[in-house]
């Protein structure tokens, strides 16, 4: 017998070889149709393994992440053999699944596909699914994997297995197809009911630009049609939503390909709205105790090379630049935190004086590669909120804490109120990814830990999703189409203070080493700010947006009491713009409304003779006449409803 744990902590034994299925048959027939996946002491396998040691089991569903992921994989295999049965000599490489769906990378040769080609390939893939193929996994030794894609004359797939241990290869098997694999696969084929093919792109082989350039192909899949058709209207909601077009449309951004590809240029509009939301959070820093620093776009390579920024993102990264005297060079600032300790170096701390935090808004560099460039979502230069608390150890759970607060309210205060946690921890199995001792990663991740239990934070645990110089705890939002974003972020550090060699003098009068927090609410601007747009579809929360109100005046003949309400307005601080263009009344409401303006004023003939004002909300919702204060009451009530709740 063997002794297995299920995910509840509930212990069940059961016969030595018993298959994961019917593990999940002894908890329920129904439950058991419904697995489609599993893990067994930390490893995915498959529901028909044989478990054969004690251990511990979960069972996934369609309605788990690992589920999607285990089905998306299998519907990647599927799509790779309709493409070998529709394009003989098509050469196949590598098909994971992704956060949303699936692709696979193929090399067509001297044929082509496009959107057009979709509904036949899709078609195939539901004739494939329908056949309710079993996946079946087998090892195969290298010589005979070998063997197999020599013959297949594929390249890619030798490339990979000459990378591969003998023992540890493995081929999976459904219908008359076979693939490189090494596991985690749905039952059979049939619980596949819906598929769609979203996008082709050029894709490097393993992502080296010297390489040849492979067709990508992007798809995604469901267990029920129904499923489908709705992810499909949240797909052209998106596109409607989405923050290039919407900072387009509104005047925020552009781009400039003689500026360069992923640096984004700020317009008058979009300026406004960045400094509103530094200025925001700069009060907030203001209150609670931190002090703004500004550093250099620009640091020593040797700066970076202490920090171990260098010796991890240095080849991936901008280059270093060189200057006329011989042997020095500058890197474009990966990350403000080396530059930080650099200030508190400047001073010479007592425990008193703890704990110590310094603000910037600085902007940093990272060279992304051309095909992972999206709108401000990934740039090659953006701004981080970032900031760096020295503390000592006995206060390190209070200040994270309280940073903790600091990222709820900035939530809060943008309408951000579906979130969950989730602890990034280091991988233990790859500890050349990382620096610092075991015992420090120890201290930092058990510190991250106990703060958000304190909190009562809803979080998840993911190993491997560590910075390289401590874990973190990130903020993962849903926005209103439901799909997950990774906003702020709160990292503990022990390393950094070691290798810029920080101290403080403690009560005892001996030097000791600081704890640093590293955090950044918005994590970037750039980010938060398209993740802004497409969650609230333009419509930004009444306090950050650029334009308040926009007053239409009628006629010409108004314009003195126009711009007497215009002057009411700005005494008052609410932002309007004057629309006095020689335009049809409809037209400069459908022009506001585009804009997204909230508060529409018309001014008239009785509005005039009144002293009153005629309001209008954006979608049409009429508000009737007012005086020019009562509508000062209603933007700064609904201002104080905001930041008081």
């Amino acid at each position: 017998m063997i002794n297995i744990t299920l995910k509840d902590g509930s212990k069940k034994n059961f016969p030595k070889g018993i298959s994961v299925l019917d593990v999940a048959k002894s908890i329920s027939e129904g439950f058991a149709r419904n697995v489609i996946s599993a893990q067994f002491n930390d490893i995915i396998i498959e529901t028909t393994t044989c478990l054969d040691c004690d251990g511990s089991l979960e069972l996934y569903t369609w309605d788990n992440e690992n589920g999607k992921k285990a089905f998306w994989h299998s519907s990647s295999h599927i799509l790779a053999q309709a493409i070998q049965e529709l394009y003989k000599g098509a050469k196949l490489t590598i098909g994971p699944a992704i956060d949303k769906g699936f692709y696979y990378d193929v090399d067509f040769g001297d044929k082509s596909i496009s959107e057009k080609d979709f509904k036949n390939i899709e078609s195939k893939m539901l004739e494939i699914a329908r056949g309710k193929h079993d996946f079946n996994m087998r090892s195969v030794s290298k010589s005979d994997a070998l063997k197999f894609y020599l013959s297949e004359k594929n390249e890619y797939k030798v490339e990979l297995i000459k990378n591969l241990n003998d023992g540890e290869i493995t081929f999976c098997d459904h219908s008359n197809f076979t693939d490189l694999c090494k596991g985690g696969h749905i039952p059979n084929t049939g619980i596949v009911k819906a598929f769609k093919l979203l996008s082709v792109a050029g894709a490097y082989w393993r992502a080296d630009e010297k390489n040849k350039q492979l067709t990508r192909v992007y798809g995604i899949s469901f267990p029920k049609q129904k499923l489908l058709n709705e992810y499909l209207e949240n797909l052209e909601e998106a596109k409607k939503r989405d923050h290039r077009k919407i900072g387009k449309q509104l005047g925020l951004f552009t781009f400039s390909p003689k500026v360069g590809l992923g640096l984004p240029l700020w317009l008058p509009k979009g300026t406004e709205l960045r400094s509103r939301l530094e200025n925001f959070l700069k009060d907030a820093q203001k209150k609670a105790g931190y002090e703004m620093v500004i550093t250099p776009h620009i640091g020593q390579k040797e700066l970076y090379i202490t920090s171990g920024h260098y010796e991890k993102y240095g080849e991936d990264s901008f280059q270093p630049i060189g200057t006329p005297k011989e042997n020095e060079e500058f890197l474009l600032k990966p990350m403000n935190c080396p530059h930080h300790c650099e200030i508190y170096n400047t001073f010479k701390f007592s425990y008193k004086d703890l704990p110590v935090r310094y603000a910037e808004f600085g902007t940093v560099y990272r060279y992304e590669q051309s095909g992972e460039l999206h709108g401000l979502t990934r740039v090659r230069g953006f701004t981080q909120d970032d900031a760096h608390i020295f503390c000592t150890e006995d206060q390190l759970n209070e200040e994270f804490k309280n940073v903790i607060d600091l990222v709820l309210y900035v939530f809060k205060s943008l309408g951000f109120n579906n979130f969950t946690t989730q602890v990034s921890l280091r991988d233990p199995e790859k500890s050349e990814k990382y620096i610092g001792s075991d015992e420090v990663w120890e201290k930092s991740e058990n510190a991250i830990l106990k703060a958000v239990k304190d909190k009562n934070l809803k979080y998840k645990i993911e190993k491997g999703e560590a910075a390289f110089y401590g874990p973190k705890l990130d903020f993962m939002v849903k926005d209103a189409l439901d799909r997950e974003w990774q906003l702020g972020t709160i990292q503990v550090d022990y390393n950094l203070p070691e290798r810029f060699k920080l101290d403080y003098k403690g009560s005892d009068n001996l030097l000791h080493r600081p704890v640093m927090i590293h955090r950044a609410p918005f994590g970037s601007l750039e980010r938060f700010i398209a993740i802004l747009l497409e969650s609230t579809a333009g419509n930004l929360p009444i306090w950050l947006i650029p334009e308040q109100v926009a007053i239409l005046s009628i006629s010409d003949k108004y314009e003195k009491y126009t711009k007497k309400v215009l002057n009411l307005l700005e005494i008052n601080e609410i932002r309007a713009l004057l629309d006095n263009r020689s335009e049809t009344m409809g037209r400069k409401i459908r022009d506001a409304e585009i804009n997204k303006t909230p508060y529409m004023i018309i001014i008239g003939e009785n509005e005039e003779k009144e002293n009153c004002i005629s309001l209008r909300k954006h979608g049409g919702e009429d508000l009737g006449k007012m005086s020019v204060e009562d509508f000062v009451d209603i933007i700064n009530n609904s201002i104080k409803k905001i930041f008081n709740n």
